[in-house]
């Protein structure tokens, strides 16, 4: 595997225009601004001595806790997760702040100010929201849930905070926090510390790099190796599987950590641990159609999936960080497999577990046959999905363009505009696709000779302008599920490219060009590795989900989708919908995209019995 860096362009240079994700971010963004500055830090000002509990009763007929003034669910003050919100809230925030947003990088300064009260309440060091106790019963072995984790929350927070926004006091507060942990770490033996990091440590190894590249301070070099986690990385490294039946988001942040480490000190060791971690965690476990591949928030067994379609499928917390860990993976080879793993999780992971309207979380994806989400409420759960929903949703530009010397990769096809520097001049790309996010798209973006039906075909629309002619590569990716070779045309003119290892590539001096790409697609099937005679549809990339309240079998041949299911309800005003229906069969089933349902019930597999 070589190593062919590649960069994602800086958060201010790239601008979703609209679309499911344009949609989902606004959500979000909403949501972070409408947050109560004191309900934010009330665990940390609780912690502190500098605010008061509040009353724990549960009005009659309604949720937990007194109306929005105060946080519940997992921030309740007294559960032992308390406080691991407002750190993913300043990652989300800050990013949105370096986007240009002085509203939200506001907010992230008087957030900033309330905690760094908090730390010199503390005594100038501990800045979080749970007591040192829960550290002291971590390392005497006694029950405790995930002290690190929660820690490791806000410390990031931190980090952001001054990564995104430039906040000096928000590296004082970090650097002070961490003088703490590196104290507390260096005092046990190698063996105990090894005990200390089999229970959940979050990203804290990939705070350490961050500071280490922020710093340059050996004191991190040194938290980077106590923090190496050897119970899992050496068996990795050995080639088992110690990931079966094994808490999922536990160990992909540990990865992240082994990445992240591996950009800052180059020592190859680190990079051999994420390389190892995907195979087992991807190439030799398989997933279900939807790029998921944990139940009940553990590992599913190697292509064994048949069992394990249940309620608590997919957690969302997995999907985010496995989609960090791709875009790591790429950056590094420039693969296209990385781009599809994370296009799949983000039209079917992303979107389908975030609630249209409210951009509220579920949690999980349940896969057993009619199953409902369970959508999360803004100010009673904060599950730690609501962490990671606030983070992908914030982050979800940072995938769409890489850039490496003359070289810009459009890797995802969300509709974007980016600003780049190529060659010391300034060059504008924008992206239109027609069907972002796999739900229609405008007339214009639909060509003359398919506007009778719905499309088979994704059509991309590539504007780069630039004020002085430039020489650049733009690669395009062509996606694994593309059924043919894509038509590409550059100023209406169709150019014959060669595909070269998922990409096709215009190297030429540009102005002011259009590139056209028209992708096919096909209804796909996809079986379930142990268990072949049950399928799942996909439009293209796009997994469909049959609305029925228990699961269904259909009747036909499972390697022939096209002849099972035909389009349903497929134009709206000036939209083509994503519907279908299957034909030939006992009974009616409409299927629409996991992503557009909400709170119908579905099931996406179904047995196929043979005619």
């Amino acid at each position: 595997m070589s190593d062919q860096r590649r960069t994602e362009l800086d958060p201010s240079a790239v601008v979703l225009t609209h679309g499911r994700f344009h949609t989902g971010r606004n959500l979000v963004r909403e949501y972070l601004f409408s947050l109560d500055n004191t309900a934010l830090l009330q665990n940390y000002r609780i912690e502190a001595g500098l605010g008061s509990m509040p009353p724990l009763r549960t009005p009659i007929g309604g949720d937990p806790g007194m109306g929005d003034e105060w946080h519940w669910g997992w921030e309740t003050p007294g559960t032992q997760m308390r406080g691991h919100f407002l750190g993913h809230w300043l990652s989300a925030a800050s990013r949105f702040g370096a986007e240009g947003d002085h509203e939200l990088a506001g907010k992230v300064e008087h957030i900033l100010e309330g905690l760094h009260a908090c730390q010199i309440a503390n005594g100038g060091e501990w800045v979080f929201s749970i007591p040192v106790r829960y550290l002291e019963r971590l390392a005497a072995h006694d029950q405790i849930w995930s002290p690190q984790y929660v820690m490791h929350k806000t410390l990031m927070g931190l980090v952001d905070a001054h990564r995104f926004l430039g906040s000096p006091l928000a590296l004082e507060m970090a650097t002070a926090a961490s003088r703490w942990l590196h104290r507390w770490a260096t005092g046990f033996s190698r063996e105990e510390f090894d005990d200390i990091l089999d229970v959940e440590t979050g990203g804290m190894l990939e705070v350490w790099a961050e500071l280490l590249d922020l710093t340059g301070d050996s004191m991190y070099f040194e938290l980077l190796r106590l923090y190496r986690h050897d119970h899992l990385f050496d068996p990795l490294l050995d080639g088992k599987d110690v990931l079966t039946n094994r808490h999922a988001n536990t160990t992909v942040p540990e990865v992240l950590g082994a990445a992240r480490a591996y950009e800052v000190t180059g020592d190859p060791r680190w990079r051999d641990i994420v390389v190892a971690y995907w195979r087992s965690a991807v190439e030799e476990r398989g997933s279900f159609s939807t790029g998921g591949q944990t139940t009940g928030e553990v590992w599913n067994p190697p292509l064994a999936y048949a069992a394990r379609r249940g309620p608590r499928t997919q957690e969302h917390c997995t999907v985010y960080n496995m989609i960090r860990l791709a875009s790591f993976l790429f950056r590094w080879t420039g693969e296209s497999s990385y781009l599809d793993y994370i296009e799949l999780n983000n039209l079917n992971g992303i979107l389908a577990q975030q609630h249209p309207k409210t951009g509220m979380i579920s949690y999980f994806l349940p896969l057993a046959g009619g199953s409902r989400k369970s959508w999360g409420r803004r100010t009673v759960d904060f599950w730690c999905c609501h962490g990671s929903l606030v983070q992908a949703h914030s982050s979800r530009s940072s995938d769409i363009f890489y850039a490496r010397e003359s070289e810009i990769t459009v890797a995802q096809y969300i509709s974007a505009s980016a600003s780049v520097v190529v060659g010391g001049q300034p060059v504008v790309i924008t992206l239109n696709s027609s069907e972002d996010a796999g739900s229609g798209g405008p007339d214009d973006n639909v060509s003359v000779s398919t506007t009778w039906s719905r499309p088979n075909s994704w059509m991309i629309n590539v504007r780069i302008a630039a004020p002085v002619a430039t020489r650049f590569a733009l690669r395009l990716r062509v996606p694994e599920w593309s059924d043919g070779l894509p038509v590409i045309s550059v100023n209406g003119e169709v150019t014959s490219v060669a595909l070269e290892d998922g990409f096709m590539t215009l190297d030429r001096s540009w102005g002011d060009d259009i590139v056209t790409l028209e992708i096919p697609k096909c209804i796909r099937v996809h079986h379930i590795p142990d268990e072949p005679h049950t399928v799942s549809f996909l439009d293209g990339p796009v997994v469909l989900a049959g609305l029925v309240d228990a699961e269904i079998a259909l009747i036909g041949d499972p390697n022939a989708a096209e002849d099972l299911l035909v389009p349903e309800n497929e134009r709206e005003w000036s939209r083509w919908l994503g519907g279908f229906r299957a034909v030939g069969q006992p009974k009616t089933v409409s299927l629409i995209p996991l992503n557009q349902v909400i709170d119908e019930s579905y099931s996406v597999y179904f047995p196929i019995v043979l005619r």
